[in-house]
């Protein structure tokens, strides 16, 4: 039933209380310990597991359930507190509900001797007044000598071995699947893990064609050059001859000899304009 504030009304909420309060009942039924732990808390589980692994914190839970009608307060020791956090190490279970206790234990760099741990855990737990909260639970509550009834259940350490991650492959083989490098029974691998994708071979294709034109390309250039310094050779021993022949005709330089070294000089120039 819901009111016209869109709240749900008392009935409604007393009847989901009692189904939550059914399942606490039917989760500690099930576990024989935790029946044993004392008239007014419930424990579960009754041993501290912690999934153990070097240099990394460790977290694992306790739950409490109050099974009777009044406010019961809790505190929580340990033989080793350097070692461990407990959150909340003091509290309030409110009647007829549940409260849940993280214990979390510090990296260690060293594992124990055969995976054995010998610290334990107190929990004490003792009638409190109506409406207390946790700012109002003192020590002083837990003192058996002043006349409280505390009732005490002992909590060993136990270090499990963590579950392993699963495997990113999957086992076993797929005909059907993408080529992939294999390794036979004599141990030479397939001849698959050697296929090159077709775009890197065009490229090494394009890349040799190059290089073979670049290379013919200067070797045409460098004969060219070659023949353009013998013809230049040549023509300078031709000119220093005709110089003598014409030393010795006569003391002056003839026209033609002139006209004849500036067409040699014009020859020479565009074939070393060309190299």
């Amino acid at each position: 039933m819901i009111n016209s504030c869109g709240s749900l009304s008392i009935p409604t909420v007393f009847s989901h209380r009692k189904t939550d309060i059914a399942l606490v009942l039917r989760q500690f039924s099930s576990d024989p310990d935790a029946m044993n732990s004392g008239d007014l808390l419930h424990i579960h589980p009754q041993e501290l597991q912690f999934p153990f692994e070097l240099r990394k914190q460790i977290s694992c839970s306790l739950q409490l359930f109050n099974q009777t009608d009044n406010y019961v307060a809790f505190k929580v020791k340990t033989t080793n507190p350097k070692k461990y956090c407990v959150r909340p190490n003091t509290g309030v279970v409110l009647p007829r509900s549940t409260c849940d206790v993280i214990v979390t234990m510090q990296a260690q760099k060293e594992a124990p001797p055969d995976m054995q741990c010998k610290d334990k855990f107190l929990l004490q737990s003792v009638v409190a007044s109506p409406g207390v909260t946790t700012k109002d639970v003192t020590p002083e509550m837990f003192n058996k000598e002043s006349g409280h009834d505390v009732q005490e259940c002992k909590l060993r350490v136990v270090y499990v071995t963590p579950p392993r991650p699963p495997s990113p492959v999957q086992e076993g083989s797929d005909e059907d699947s993408s080529p992939r490098a294999s390794v036979s029974e004599n141990g030479h691998s397939s001849a698959s893990e050697f296929t090159v994708p077709p775009k890197a071979f065009s490229e090494r294709v394009e890349h040799q064609d190059t290089s073979f034109e670049a290379r013919s390309l200067i070797s045409k250039v460098a004969e060219e050059r070659n023949s353009a310094i013998e013809q230049t050779k040549r023509l300078r021993q031709e000119v220093e001859l005709l110089r003598r022949e014409a030393n010795r005709s006569s003391g002056g330089v003839p026209f033609m000899y002139v006209v004849l070294v500036g067409v040699i000089g014009i020859i020479l120039g565009f074939l070393l304009k060309r190299t």
